[in-house]
């Protein structure tokens, strides 16, 4: 089975970011996500005129295939539960 898609939406600027980012690779530097192959792809969504009307006052979101997984701030541990069921 493929790993499950992780995107991180972001603006520069946006301190909630840089915790969210910080966040989300902890997580994937964990052992069993490193030997899933697991990664994170971030988008800035000033590059893009629909997440920028969509997430505008929303960033940092973090999507599991395709799918919102949480807005603002991130909880590793739901985060780890979540890309643990992501791959089953």
């Amino acid at each position: 089975m493929a790993e499950p898609r992780i995107i991180l939406l972001t603006k520069p600027g946006c301190h909630l970011c840089d915790d969210a980012r910080s966040a989300v690779h902890g997580v994937l530097a964990e052992a069993e996500f490193v030997d899933a192959g697991m990664v994170v792809d971030e988008q800035n969504i000033l590059d893009d005129a629909e997440l920028t009307a969509e997430y505008a006052e929303e960033i940092p979101v973090v999507l599991i295939d395709g799918r919102v997984h949480t807005i603002w701030r991130v909880e590793p541990e739901r985060l780890r539960t979540a890309l643990r069921a992501a791959v089953r």
